[in-house]
């Protein structure tokens, strides 16, 4: 008898129909610790000035931006190194930057021995820092869910986290033992999984829906992707979900594409993703995907070029568009063109709901912006 969660893959040749179109704008903790003067080495390992960024910084930032933008979600601080420090990797936390890691593993052959061996997860590293870290934030948020962001990444991204350069030699020198030693790494993620959603008070197969976020991936070429790649990622969504597929996969290649519906996902975030636009990922693959702009675009650009942004993404068959109110946009001229991006999604979900085409909507890009978007795009 089959189950009843057994997974089912999507049916590309309706999906992007079927998924519509949406529009999000929300805010980060970069943002929090740029209006609230508050240091992120503080932020990052002292509890009380993590409650003080959000206690002082959500307000300042609503203030500021108004009612559209979404703000940060109370969570510990954002650490994505919580796997591989739970297997020795020493986290370092310099002034004024975001926190680093070792490369831990010489050899795969160590990699291998290493990964052998079990690990209690809750008791490892840094992560009995960052339960009692998360505790603090409960207790001062007693009506909220606080996140565990002492996370983790794909197997790719996590292959390199440990083994550092060595990893793309690993995969022209020694490639029967870099199955072996992702087959293990896979498990591994996949234990650190379970930990953290007992954390969170939620099942480690999530019959709905799982997440993957793999952006190191992108640097396996198109030839060795379905056999370095695509095992790897089948083997940690089995172990994650059985329900819908996402991938957040940053300067994935218009040759690597392909893969994407190899990989039955449902959803894609190439979030910054110099090699690829709309038109391109609507060509290369069925899957229905975002489309972002991001905080170090806004500086060069006007509210009418991200009026043209988001309009030419709608028309090239952008699913969803997105931007972050992150560092160095806490400023009234900044904000003004988030609400140019606002307004410009507002528009468009309004056009298709009564009925208009994208490329209908694509009527509303400009001529310099259709010069420019995506021939010199970033330029």
């Amino acid at each position: 008898m089959q189950s009843k969660t057994m997974f089912r893959k999507p049916h590309y040749d309706t999906l992007r129909q079927e998924a519509g179109f949406r529009w999000y704008v929300g805010s980060t903790y970069l943002a929090l610790l740029e209006i609230t003067g508050i240091p992120i080495k503080e932020f990052n390992l002292h509890p009380k000035a993590c409650i003080e960024a959000y206690r002082k910084g959500r307000p300042l930032i609503r203030e500021l931006c108004g009612e559209d933008v979404g703000l940060p979600p109370v969570s510990t601080p954002a650490i994505s190194y919580g796997h591989p420090n739970g297997l020795g990797s020493e986290l370092t936390f310099p002034e004024g930057g975001e926190v680093a890691h070792e490369h831990i593993y010489a050899s795969l052959r160590e990699g291998i021995r290493a990964l052998k061996e079990p690990v209690d997860f809750a008791r490892a590293g840094m992560a009995p820092f960052y339960l009692d870290f998360r505790r603090k934030l409960q207790e001062a948020f007693p009506d909220e869910p606080v996140g565990f962001s002492y996370g983790l990444e794909g197997p790719i991204t996590t292959a390199y986290e440990l083994r550092g350069e060595g990893f793309f030699f690993d995969l022209m020198d020694e490639p029967v033992l870099v199955k072996e030693f992702f087959g293990l790494l896979t498990d591994s993620i996949l234990e650190f999984h379970k930990f953290r959603c007992k954390v969170l008070h939620q099942p480690h197969i999530n019959p709905e829906q799982g997440s993957l976020y793999d952006d190191i991936a992108s640097m396996v070429s198109p030839a060795m992707f379905s056999e370095y790649v695509v095992p790897y990622w089948e083997q940690y969504f089995r172990g994650i979900t059985r329900g819908k597929r996402h991938a957040h996969v940053e300067d994935l290649r218009p040759d690597q594409l392909t893969f994407l519906e190899n990989i039955a996902l449902s959803s894609y975030d190439p979030s910054i993703s110099p090699k690829i636009n709309p038109e391109i990922i609507a060509e290369r693959c069925r899957v229905p995907f975002g489309w972002r702009l991001g905080n170090f675009h806004y500086p060069n650009m006007t509210c009418a070029d991200i009026r043209d942004f988001v309009f030419k993404a709608v028309e090239d068959g952008a699913t969803y568009v997105f931007t972050y109110v992150s560092s160095t946009m806490t400023n009234a001229k900044t904000i003004e063109k988030v609400h140019a991006f606002i307004q410009a999604a507002k528009e468009s979900e309004r056009m298709l709901d009564e009925g208009m085409s994208r490329e209908e909507i694509g009527g509303c890009v400009s001529s310099e912006g259709r010069a420019k978007f995506w021939d010199h795009w970033p330029e």
